[in-house]
């Protein structure tokens, strides 16, 4: 005689809710659930740095772009700093594609793409405790309690030599450079997840860059019903004609923010010796409660270590980051975006090192 076990079922990731008003709810603070999407989302606050029109884009299209988010004199010292941390010379292209270790597949693949990693230079929170970057991010999750994503930048380089696309390995699956979701589209209740970057330099055609498929943001429910089972989750097999993929135009400064819900991509650079720089950047609900996240977010920034919330980020193979700079110093609004300190704190007036954000979660980091 046999006893049959019983098979125990996957455990379900714990959900931590947001500290917002609004019940968002993540488990890692990248995917959200809420009671509504954000592209059906009614504003409870007014818009700060959106128009009306621009609002409306965001929810219709999928994407909105902020004009001079930062300063176009801060992107250009941004630029320069990409160049600088990996050794490279703007004047002289053929530096662009000096040998270099790889340590994996992977490592390979982000050189190619053009992955620069740095996640914590002073420079980088700059960008990221812009009163009008974090406005924007306020006007489109309609909540004040905000983190910071902490991401890197990117220096695309002519797409030849050791930078050619044809290195990585094709697949028939999953994610493409090219054209993909960043969540799973065949969900019945998809998450609720917001990307976005900010432009170090003009976009040319040539040097391709960020593109998306607006049409079938709009369209997503009338054409998911049409597809067949099985589909690929996020990789979309679409017509182009029906659905074009267009390239928004960027400036330096310019702020461009995407729904996971769009199909997007990077446009590989076909131009002669010129490049595609910006710098990786979003905000999410905060998860206070999420205390193990809040310590490792505020880890990684007192000692310049890689983050541990994307496993493709995997620091400078050369010179670590560490081991070059300072930790950055951040004001009030950075404090809180970092989590450092807490947004039921009250307290304005927040030291510029953030050390009163110690006490303010009550725990020793």
């Amino acid at each position: 005689m046999t006893t049959s076990v019983p098979q125990r079922r996957p455990r379900r990731p714990y959900l931590h809710r947001a500290a917002s008003d609004l019940p968002y709810f993540s488990a890692d603070g990248e995917s959200y659930l809420a009671q509504t999407t954000l592209r059906e989302m009614s504003k409870s606050r007014p818009l700060r740095v959106l128009s009306e029109e621009d609002f409306a884009h965001w929810q219709t299209y999928g994407y909105v772009i902020v004009r001079e988010a930062i300063p176009a004199a801060s992107a250009r010292r941004l630029l320069d700093f990409t160049w600088e941390f990996q050794g490279l010379d703007p004047d002289r292209p053929d530096s662009w594609y000096d040998d270099r270790p790889f340590r994996s597949e992977l490592d390979q693949q982000l050189h190619v793409y053009g992955f620069v990693e740095a996640y914590h230079h002073q420079l980088l929170w700059d960008s990221r405790q812009a009163q009008r970057v974090y406005d924007a991010f306020v006007d489109v999750w309609d909540c004040e309690e905000l983190w910071v994503t902490q991401d890197r930048l990117n220096l695309n380089p002519p797409n030849v030599k050791n930078r050619d696309r044809a290195l990585i390995e094709p697949t028939d699956r999953g994610f493409d450079i090219e054209l993909h979701w960043d969540i799973d589209t065949t969900l019945g209740v998809p998450p609720q997840r917001v990307q976005g970057i900010i432009a170090l330099n003009d976009t040319r055609p040539e040097t391709g860059g960020f593109q998306c498929c607006p049409e079938l943001f709009r369209r997503f429910e009338e054409w998911r019903i049409a597809q067949p089972a099985g589909r690929d989750p996020i990789r979309p097999a679409v017509d182009r004609t029906e659905f074009p993929v267009v390239r928004p135009e960027l400036r330096p400064g310019d702020l461009l923010i995407w729904n996971g819900l769009l199909a997007h991509g990077v446009a590989r650079n076909v131009s002669a010796d010129s490049v595609r720089a910006v710098q990786y950047l979003s905000m999410m609900p905060a998860l206070e409660e999420h205390e193990r996240l809040r310590r490792s977010r505020v880890d990684a920034w007192r000692h310049l270590r890689t983050p541990r919330w994307n496993r493709t980020l995997v620091g400078d193979p050369v010179l670590h980051e560490s081991e070059r700079y300072p930790t950055a110093t951040l004001d009030g609004l950075g404090s809180r975006l970092l989590g450092l300190t807490s947004w039921k704190d009250t307290d304005q007036e927040t030291a510029a090192d953030g050390r009163s954000g110690d006490q303010s979660c009550a725990v020793s980091v």
